[in-house]
C-alpha cells in the first residue's frame, strides 16, 4: 500500500508543479470575469475566465448582472458581458508575493445593467495604499473614445504584503455606484531599472519601486499582437499608425525568413519576436530625410513622471555608423547619435531603451511627443532612423489617477445636434457609449482619440523645420499632410503632378478660386473632413463640385492621392467621374462632376431641407446603379478594386437620378487575388463594417457587399445604419432588420412612404438578397454579380407582377476599359502604400447631410 500511494506521488508530483511552475516571464494568471457563474468561460482567443466571488470580502455587498446588449465591437461574451455591481464600498482580496511585482488589469463595458445606468456611475479604486482611479467614469471615457469598452493595466511594484486588498468605492451623489466586469492578476518578473531623466543630464531614476500605469503598447511598423501571442505576459501590442504625427510617415519594414531574432542575455517576455520583425524607419531619400522627423504623439495626463520605451532590432545593416540618429522626447534630446548595431553588435539582435520624463501642468502639456532624426555629425552612410516598438508608463509611487477624458469638440457637436433632431422627432433620450467599430478597445487606444481639436499647442521638434498650415492640428490622428519645405512649396506637389500626368486635368489655385468666385461661402453645398465641397463653373458654364481641403482636415494625402489615382483611372456611367486636382500653395482641391440631386442618404431620411421621397421604384433603380459600379471595381478593371466604404453618403444621384458610386479614399487594390484577400488594418464606417473583416483583418470584396447589404436595408427602412438612442436591440440596422425579417414582422420596419407600393414578391426577392449580403461569413454572402441580377430580377418583378419578369444583363457599354499596366501600378502602390498601412482612421460621419461628398472623419480609436 506504501509503495502504491509512492507510486502514485511520484505520478502526481510533476504534474502538480507543471500547474504552479511560471510561465516563461511570469507565473499562473488569475483571470476573473466578474458576476461569472461556477464554471467560468472562456474568451474568444480560448483562454479560462473563473468567477470571481471567492475573492471577495465577506461583508460586501454587491449585485451581479448581465448586459443585455453585446455590442458588436465585444468579439466574445467573456468577461464584458457579466458585471459586478457595488453601491456601497467594497473589496477583493488576493494572495500574492510580498516581494513580486504583478500585472493588474481590469476591464469595464459600461452598458445598462437592470436598472443602473452607467452615467450614473463615478467610482474609485485602489490597489491597498495605491490610488489608481479616482472619480472615474467608465462611460464618459469610452465615450470621449468612441470605444465600447476599455482595460485599464497596471504594474504594481512589491507591496510588502502577502494581500492584494482591491478596494472599489462609489463616489458620493446620488445613484452612483461602481463595477467592474474583468480582474487579471499576473505575476510578472522585473521589467524596470533605472532610467535616464530626459532634460537632466548625468541623472538616472531607479524605477524599481514605482507603479506603472500602461498608458500605450505599440508593435511599430507592424499589425496587432494579442495577449495569446505575446511573449508570456499576455500583453496586447497595437499598430502604431494613429499615433503618427504629419504628412511624412514613413517606411515599414519586416525581416526577411532567413532572419533569427537572437535575443542573446535579453530576456525573451520583453517583447515578443513579432515585435522586433517588424519596424518604422524614413525611408532611402537623404534630402527628404532631413527634412523631417519622424514623430509620434500621445495623449497623457499633465503634472505626471512618464517612462518610455523604445524597441529596437537592425535586421537590414550589420556595421556601425549605417544609421544614426538622434532621439527626442517633448522637444528634449533623449539620446544622440543612437546606432542599433553598435548597441547589439549585430544584426537580428534586439535590444531596449528606457527614458524618464516629467510633463509639467502646463498649457499645451497633455501630450507626449517621441521624434527620430538621422545625425549628420558621424557622416553615416545612410540618413536614416528605426523603430520596432514603444512602450510609454505613467508612474507614481501612490497615485496613478487622472481625470476623465473631455470628448472632442467635434464629438460633442455630433451629439447635440444627433439629440436634438432624435428628441424633436422620438421625444426620446440619447443614449452613446461607443462605437460599433470601436475596434480592438483597450489602453492603448487613449491617444487614438482627438480630447482637445481646436486647443491643440503646435510644437517644433529639434532637428525639423517649421510646418506649414496643412498639418493636422492635433497628433493622434494618421491625418497626413504635406510639409513646407524651405522655399515654401508643398514637399508633396511634385510627386502629385508626376503621379497624375496624363490621367486627368491640373487646375491652378487661380482657377479654383474662379471657378467658385474665390470660395465664396454661398457655394458651399457641403461640408466635411476633407473641408466644404463648393459648387463651381468651369470652361464657360460647365458646373463641377470642387472639394477644397481644410488645414485642420482629418482626410490626409494619401487619400488625396488614392481618390486621384483610382478615379483618373476608372470611367464608368455608375462611378463618380474626377476632372481634375488642385495641389498649390498648401491648397489641395479635387474636381468633380456636380451631382444636383446629392446623397442617396438624403433622400432616404431627410435632413435641413426638403428633398423628394424616393420611390420603391427609385430605390430599386440607384441601388442597381451603384451595385453595377462596384461590379466593375471588382472586375470591371485589370486588378480588383475594393471599396471600403459603401454607404449611402457615397452613393450619389445627378439630375436623372442616375446613381454613381464616390469617394475611393480607402480604396485597396491587389495585383491578384490568389490569397483572396488583402490583409490590413480596419477601416470602414460603423454601422457598414464587416464582422469577418474586423475580426480577421483580410479584406475581400465579400467586405463591400457586406456594407451594400446595409445600404439595402437603409433603402427599404429609411433609418440610417446605426441608431445610438434606440433600445439596444434596434441600435444596429442590420441586425434589427434581420431580427424582424426572421420573425415575420419585417413590415413594421418598412418606411411608411413606400409600404402600398411594393410588390410582395419584388419585396421578398429584395429582402432575401439583403439578407445573405449581412450574413457573418463572407463564402455565404452572394458575388456582386449575383447581387446585381437579384436585384434586377426584383425590379422586373416590382413592373411585371404577372410574372413575365426577367434579370436584365450587364450593359458592357456603361464602362471604358481603363488599362492598369504595371509601370502604372508601380506608382499607385506606393502613393497607395499597399502593405504599409499608412492610412487613415476614420468614422461615419452621421450628421452632414447636406453634404454633397462623404467624408472621412477619425475613428478617435481602433
Amino acid at each position: 500500500m506504501q509503495t502504491c500511494v509512492l507510486l502514485l506521488l511520484a505520478f502526481c508530483f510533476p504534474v502538480m508543479l507543471n500547474a504552479l511552475a511560471p510561465e516563461e516571464g511570469g507565473s499562473i494568471s488569475l483571470m476573473l470575469g466578474c458576476g461569472l457563474d461556477e464554471g467560468g468561460g472562456k474568451d474568444s482567443e480560448g483562454r479560462q475566465w473563473s468567477p470571481d466571488n471567492k475573492y471577495l470580502s465577506e461583508e460586501t455587498n454587491s449585485k451581479t448582472c448581465r448586459s443585455s446588449f453585446q455590442d458588436p465591437s465585444l468579439l466574445s461574451e467573456v468577461p464584458y458581458m457579466t458585471t459586478r455591481i457595488f453601491t456601497s464600498e467594497a473589496t477583493y482580496k488576493f494572495p500574492l508575493q510580498p516581494d513580486k511585482r504583478y500585472w493588474l488589469r481590469l476591464h469595464f463595458y459600461p452598458s445598462i445593467y437592470d436598472t443602473f445606468d452607467p452615467f450614473n456611475s463615478y467610482f474609485s479604486v485602489t490597489a491597498n495604499d495605491v490610488t489608481l482611479l479616482s472619480n472615474f467614469s467608465a462611460s464618459i471615457t469610452c465615450q470621449a473614445l468612441s470605444q465600447a469598452y476599455l482595460d485599464r493595466e497596471y504594474s504594481l511594484a512589491p507591496l510588502n504584503s502577502d494581500t492584494l486588498t482591491l478596494t472599489f468605492k462609489p463616489e458620493k451623489r446620488n445613484g452612483s455606484f461602481a463595477f467592474v466586469n474583468g480582474i487579471e492578476l499576473i505575476e510578472m518578473p522585473e521589467l524596470f531599472d533605472s532610467a535616464p531623466l530626459v532634460g537632466y543630464s548625468d541623472q538616472t531614476m531607479d524605477a524599481k519601486s514605482l507603479h506603472f500605469q500602461t498608458m500605450f503598447r505599440l508593435n511599430v511598423g507592424g499589425q496587432f499582437i494579442s495577449p495569446k501571442d505575446d511573449s508570456g505576459l499576455s500583453r496586447t501590442w497595437y499598430d502604431d499608425t494613429p499615433y503618427l504625427y504629419g504628412a511624412s510617415t514613413g517606411v515599414t519594414n519586416q525581416a526577411t525568413k532567413d532572419v533569427i531574432i537572437n535575443y542573446k542575455t535579453m530576456p525573451q517576455y520583453i517583447a515578443p519576436p513579432n515585435v522586433y520583425s517588424t519596424s518604422r524607419s524614413m525611408g532611402s531619400n537623404k534630402d527628404v530625410n532631413m527634412g523631417f522627423n519622424l514623430t509620434w504623439i500621445f495623449q497623457i495626463d499633465p503634472n505626471s513622471m512618464y517612462l518610455t520605451r523604445l524597441h529596437f532590432c537592425e535586421y537590414y545593416y550589420d556595421k556601425l555608423n549605417e544609421i544614426v540618429f538622434n532621439i527626442y522626447i517633448n522637444n528634449q534630446t533623449a539620446e544622440t547619435e543612437a546606432d542599433v548595431i553598435g548597441w547589439t553588435g549585430a544584426k537580428g539582435v534586439p535590444t531596449y531603451k528606457d527614458y524618464i520624463i516629467y510633463v509639467k501642468n502646463e498649457i499645451g502639456d497633455d501630450q507626449l511627443w517621441l521624434a527620430l532624426h538621422p545625425t549628420p555629425t558621424t557622416s553615416p552612410e545612410f540618413f536614416d532612423s528605426l523603430l520596432n516598438g514603444v512602450e510609454v508608463f505613467k508612474l507614481n509611487d501612490t497615485n496613478l489617477s487622472g481625470p476623465n477624458p473631455q470628448p472632442s469638440d467635434m464629438l460633442i457637436e455630433h451629439e447635440e445636434k444627433t439629440k436634438t433632431f432624435q428628441d424633436k422627432h422620438n421625444g426620446k433620450k440619447t443614449f452613446v457609449i461607443g462605437s460599433a467599430a470601436g475596434g480592438a478597445a483597450g489602453f492603448a487606444l487613449v491617444a487614438a482619440i482627438v480630447f482637445v481639436v481646436n486647443n491643440q499647442k503646435k510644437k517644433k521638434s529639434p532637428g525639423s523645420y517649421t510646418a506649414s498650415n496643412w498639418l493636422p492640428i492635433y497628433g493622434n490622428s494618421h491625418t497626413a499632410g504635406t510639409k513646407s519645405s524651405e522655399s515654401g512649396k508643398s514637399v508633396g506637389s511634385g510627386n502629385l503632378s508626376v503621379m497624375a500626368q496624363g490621367l486627368c486635368r491640373y487646375f491652378s489655385l487661380q482657377e479654383m478660386k474662379q471657378a467658385t468666385k474665390n470660395f465664396d461661402e454661398s457655394n458651399v453645398i457641403g461640408v466635411g473632413g476633407f473641408g466644404k465641397v463648393y459648387k463651381g463653373v468651369i470652361d464657360n458654364g460647365f458646373k463641377v463640385a470642387i472639394k477644397r481641403s481644410n488645414p485642420q482636415s482629418e482626410q490626409g494625402v494619401n487619400e488625396f492621392q488614392t481618390e486621384i489615382e483610382m478615379l483618373s483611372k476608372l470611367r464608368h456611367k455608375h462611378l463618380v467621374s474626377l476632372i481634375g486636382f488642385c495641389e498649390e500653395d498648401d491648397e489641395m482641391c479635387l474636381v468633380y462632376d456636380y451631382m444636383a440631386r446629392g446623397t442617396m442618404r438624403e433622400h432616404l431620411y431627410k435632413g435641413n431641407k426638403p428633398l423628394d421621397t424616393l420611390s420603391w421604384k427609385q430605390r430599386l433603380e440607384i441601388c442597381i446603379g451603384a451595385a453595377r459600379g462596384l461590379h466593375y471595381l471588382h472586375t470591371g478593371a485589370k486588378y480588383t478594386i475594393i471599396h471600403r466604404d459603401v454607404k449611402t453618403t457615397n452613393i450619389l444621384l445627378d439630375e436623372n437620378w442616375v446613381a454613381k458610386v464616390s469617394d475611393f479614399g480607402l480604396s485597396k487594390t491587389g495585383p491578384n487575388m490568389n490569397q483572396g484577400h488583402v490583409s490590413t488594418v480596419v477601416k470602414g464606417s460603423f454601422g457598414y463594417l464587416d464582422p469577418e473583416y474586423f475580426r480577421r483583418q483580410q479584406l475581400t470584396e465579400k467586405s463591400d457587399v457586406y456594407s451594400f447589404g446595409v445600404v439595402l436595408f437603409e433603402a427599404l427602412c429609411s433609418r440610417p445604419a446605426l441608431t445610438p438612442n434606440l433600445p439596444k436591440e434596434q441600435v444596429s440596422l442590420a441586425e434589427w432588420a434581420l431580427y424582424n425579417k426572421r420573425k415575420g414582422t419585417l413590415d413594421d420596419i418598412i418606411d411608411p412612404n413606400i409600404k402600398g407600393q411594393i410588390n410582395p414578391e419584388s419585396l421578398k426577392k429584395f429582402t432575401d438578397t439583403a439578407e445573405k449580403c449581412v450574413s457573418d461569413f463572407g463564402f455565404e454572402r452572394p458575388s456582386m454579380n449575383d447581387l446585381l441580377w437579384n436585384l434586377e430580377f426584383a425590379l422586373n418583378m416590382q413592373q411585371n407582377p404577372d410574372g413575365s419578369a426577367h434579370a436584365s444583363p450587364l450593359k458592357e457599354d456603361e464602362f471604358e476599359e481603363v488599362s492598369l499596366e504595371n509601370n502604372d501600378m508601380t506608382a499607385h502602390y506606393k502613393n497607395l502604400g499597399l502593405g504599409n498601412e499608412h492610412e487613415l482612421s476614420h468614422e461615419s460621419s452621421s450628421d452632414n447631410t447636406a453634404a454633397i461628398f462623404s467624408q472621412i472623419s477619425n475613428s478617435k480609436g481602433r
